[in-house]
């Protein structure tokens, strides 16, 4: 009798059955990639709006692009990418975590104290491919030889779906009710985003730097699997490095130079190039189109953060640290202060 477990025997060969890892597996690691993928995004969006709500007259047009977003479209971008982190391949995806890595520690050794803010939020929004990648290696890793490893791969994306769903109700009730909220000082999750917005965005930083770090170690051990003796690994690592730093010095430069949406897709475009010549002559035929595929997908995620990156290029935006208003402070010291008996 046909049984759907039987599937990924009738399908064709894919970069990430190569891996060790069935179809099946495979679709549920990039799943579980795209479902961070999209509480990230969600999450930033509640950051830009709060800050775009901090002043209405000004930054009325931009909160009309971040309303303007159709759901249909963030469920056809999920579904894209989620296909797309599963057909990469691990190696590949490895690969993409590490060249991320360097050059987010490098951007973030280098920044000044006026960017400071501007630069780590353009790191969040660019990371989004690179985080699903991260993800699937992550998973890949550490279900490894696990006896249940379907089994485990459906609990995290059930997790990971419940954590989606809710990053998601959050954005809707933000985008809806934030405004009003905020005025009445109804609402206790309104009243959190606006007493300490730049809150969420640390948490997000701590959250990306734990995420990156395992990825990392992740990425390192399923490409070193890969070489039977020291020789080979070094024959591989030493070009990589040497690639990886040209990419992370010319990259740095440009963005300065010149900065959009043209200058990060020319971005895209040298880093999986680079990656592409590399490969040529240390990879195989399997991770050149896992290549093609990458570039794919950083486009992917490229074309759905354009109206955040253009907000984040706006000269005031982010806001500094968000300060609570005299009627607020007094509602949240009279919300800690316990009530007093009533005079006899």
């Amino acid at each position: 009798m046909f049984s759907l477990l039987a599937l990924p025997s009738w399908l064709p060969g894919l970069p990430s059955l190569k891996c060790g890892s069935s179809f099946l597996d495979s679709l549920l690691q990039g799943l579980f990639g795209a479902c961070g993928v999209s509480i990230l995004s969600s999450l930033l969006k509640v950051y830009f709006f709060v800050g775009c709500a901090k002043d209405p007259e000004r930054r009325q047009p931009e909160k009309e692009r971040l309303l303007a977003q159709w759901a249909s479209l963030e469920t056809v971008h999920l579904v894209g990418l989620a296909l797309i982190l599963t057909v990469v391949g691990t190696r590949v995806a490895a690969l993409v975590v590490l060249e991320f890595s360097l050059r987010a520690v490098s951007t973030l050794l280098s920044l000044g104290k006026g960017s400071q803010d501007t630069e780590r939020l353009q790191l969040y929004l660019l990371c989004q491919y690179s985080l699903g990648c991260g993800l699937t290696c992550s998973l890949s890793f550490l279900q490894e030889g696990a006896p249940h490893r379907t089994l485990n791969l459906l609990l995290a994306l059930g997790l990971a779906t419940l954590l989606g769903t809710w990053a998601r109700r959050l954005r809707r009730h933000v985008y809806r009710l934030y405004e009003l909220h905020s005025s009445q000082h109804y609402c206790g999750v309104c009243l959190v985003l606006l007493a300490g917005a730049q809150d969420l965005l640390e948490l997000l930083g701590r959250a990306l730097a734990v995420t990156f770090a395992v990825g990392n170690l992740a990425a390192v051990a399923l490409i070193n699997r890969d070489f039977l003796t020291t020789s080979e690994a070094v024959r591989f690592w030493m070009p990589l490095t040497i690639c990886y730093m040209l990419l992370v010095i010319y990259m740095q430069e440009e963005q300065r130079q010149r900065p959009g949406m043209q200058s990060q897709v020319q971005t895209v475009l040298v880093r999986m190039g680079g990656l592409f010549l590399l490969l040529l002559t240390v990879g195989r035929w399997l991770d050149l189109l896992g290549i093609l595929v990458s570039l794919l997908g950083e486009l992917w995620c490229l074309a759905g953060t354009r109206t955040l990156l253009y907000l984040c290029q706006i000269q005031d935006f982010p806001y500094p640290s968000p300060s609570v208003s005299v009627p607020s402070r007094r509602l949240l010291s009279a919300a800690a202060q316990p009530r007093s008996t009533a005079p006899s």
